[in-house]
């Protein structure tokens, strides 16, 4: 267990909050943001263990911290996020984001749920336990996320139910088949009357209209796939909280940041939905989503509401949000509400600190050699077929919504081949789980890549084999070679590694700290980049490419997806 404060007694937080006896920790000299008023007040903050029991007054403590010339604001909450997807485990990303005052994330741990099923979830809970952040798990509901990809596990709403009370579990999880809550498919409507009066997370791209009403007529409070002002509005006049996302490939931020004002920010609500480590080592996490907003024209209370209060209230957790009496000690020093750069954090009264981290305990992990995929060879690359018409992922840089592009590619001596002159180059997906052995091969636009290939089993949400390359021996490598490695990020060409991070974790998360796995995104990008590839995050944008839930077309190893009408392309 981490070296977190006790529950303070109920007669020892009266009497502190009175200032009868001394505070167990004070804050002295900051000013506090007031999210209720929106007004800057110098202030002491007293502490008694996780509780603060004092604010708008003076208090002597057992311990002062003078925190002179600095704003008080309540700790971050990131909405919504699949903590595999920073590729570190728990506790690492504990380390990565916390100092950068995110004290709560409310995490569905479907990534690692599609690998191994129960035993991922069960590893996020026992994790959750022991970090000092807070970590809250949403029981993920789409497991797989469709009918139309393999996975290494199911879950259907028997094996979820008897985790449903769970102190750690704080709803259901995104709901990410849409179609089949629209057309009332059985399992989706399980799931649903199990959670009936509890908090469900929606996922619904693009839907509007009647589909839309009838989606959150299904009992869906929130949702973090608003990609314009005019479907956030939509989705907020509908009732639904809008959780404005920003993360290292979904980036809706600017498209959103309208919405962002004082009357629409108790129902706003702001979440990653995924960085990587090197992200935000370059840019940073909630932070720098903050200062983002703000700097285009957000009013800063809308913004700190949206990252505490508003958050706080949308998911039920009443003890948080606000730095008053009462409420959970998660507080960040920031040296200003523009800049919003973290130089403190507490977090459930504990000092962030590396020796608060050291003290944590961990477990073991879960999911090794998870990686049971067939040898492949250059042959399994080429794409049959007669037809000249050949549909085409399109890619939009920042977007996970993926144009359904047609381009004419005839067929050369059985195959149809990379044509780098209009940039289109094979994607493949294999499955890796040991279930079936499937390969299917198609077209992307997009990648600028000139030769070799990469790969990679980040592949939403069912985490197979994804490469893309132009040289199917490349291609063929840089796959076999993530079986050999248990699972990562690869980059090949003419033959040789470039790159590569392994992610034994169920072929997503390194062992590594945090610091190395950034140094090692730093190599593959280069190496990336060195074979012509122009997206800024190639590898977590090719995992988009495999999921069958967002618009327009997709691969899984299924073959090509065409999400609209929700069938596998013939």
């Amino acid at each position: 267990m981490p070296d977190i404060q006790p529950a303070a007694s109920l007669a020892r937080r009266i009497a502190q909050g009175r200032g009868l006896e001394p505070a167990d920790l004070v804050l002295k000299g900051g000013r506090v943001f007031d999210l209720i008023t929106g007004e800057l007040v110098e202030t002491d903050v007293a502490i008694c263990g996780d509780t603060i029991v004092g604010t708008f007054g003076s208090y002597q403590g057992r311990r002062e911290v003078d925190v002179t010339g600095k704003v008080l604001v309540p700790g971050f909450i990131d909405t919504h996020l699949h903590i595999e997807s920073s590729l570190v485990t728990p506790f690492e990303f504990d380390r990565c984001v916390l100092p950068r005052g995110v004290t709560t994330a409310i995490c569905d741990p479907h990534e690692i749920a599609n690998v191994c099923g129960l035993e991922g979830i069960h590893y996020f809970l026992e994790a959750s336990v022991r970090t000092l952040m807070d970590i809250r798990v949403q029981l993920s509901s789409c497991v797989p996320s469709t009918h139309m990809e393999t996975t290494g596990a199911r879950l259907e709403a028997a094996d979820l139910v008897p985790l449903i009370d769970h102190p750690r579990v704080i709803g259901l999880a995104e709901f990410m088949n849409y179609p089949g809550v629209l057309m009332q498919d059985p399992g989706c409507m399980a799931k649903l009357e199990a959670w009936a009066g509890r908090h469900i997370d929606g996922h619904s791209p693009l839907l509007r209209g009647n589909d839309l009403n009838g989606y959150i007529a299904a009992g869906i409070r929130t949702e973090h796939e608003a990609t314009t002002a005019e479907e956030g509005l939509e989705k907020l006049r509908k009732g639904m909280r809008v959780l404005i996302r920003e993360g290292s490939v979904s980036k809706d931020l600017h498209a959103l940041a309208p919405l962002l004002t004082e009357r629409h920010s108790p129902y706003l609500c702001l979440c990653t939905d995924d960085r990587n480590p090197l992200d935000i080592a370059e840019h940073g996490h909630l932070d720098w989503i903050i200062r983002t907003a703000i700097a285009l024209g957000a009013p800063p209370l809308a913004v700190y509401r949206a990252a505490s209060l508003s958050a706080a209230e949308a998911f039920g957790l009443k003890d948080r949000g606000l730095i008053a009496p009462g409420k959970r000690a998660d507080i960040a020093v920031i040296d200003g509400l523009e800049g919003c750069h973290v130089a403190q954090v507490f977090a459930g009264g504990v000092e962030v600190t590396e020796a608060a981290f050291a003290a944590r305990g961990t477990i073991p992990s879960v999911a090794r050699h998870s990686v049971k995929a067939p040898t492949v060879t250059a042959a399994d690359f080429r794409t049959g077929g007669n037809r000249v018409e050949t549909p085409v992922i399109g890619i939009v840089p920042g977007k996970i919504i993926t144009p359904h592009l047609t381009f004419d590619i005839a067929p050369q001596d059985g195959d149809k081949k990379p044509d780098l002159s209009r940039d289109l180059v094979k994607i493949a997906v294999i499955e890796r789980h040991g279930v079936n052995g499937n390969k299917a091969t198609g077209f992307v636009q997009g990648f600028g890549l000139q030769r070799g290939a990469i790969a990679s089993t980040v592949c939403h949400d069912h985490h197979n084999i994804a490469v893309v390359g132009v040289d199917y021996a490349d291609m063929a490598l840089a796959a076999n070679r993530l079986g050999q490695i248990e699972g990562g990020f690869v980059v090949v060409e003419g033959g040789k590694v470039l790159a590569e991070l392994a992610l034994p974790v169920a072929g997503l998360m390194s062992l590594e700290p945090f610091e190395t796995v950034h140094h090692d995104l730093v190599a593959l990008r280069a190496a990336a980049k060195s074979l012509g590839v122009v997206l800024e995050e190639p590898f977590l944008q090719l995992a988009f490419l495999a999921l069958p839930v967002i618009p327009h077309l997709k691969i899984t190893d299924h073959g090509m997806v065409d999400v609209d009408r929700f069938e596998i392309l013939p």
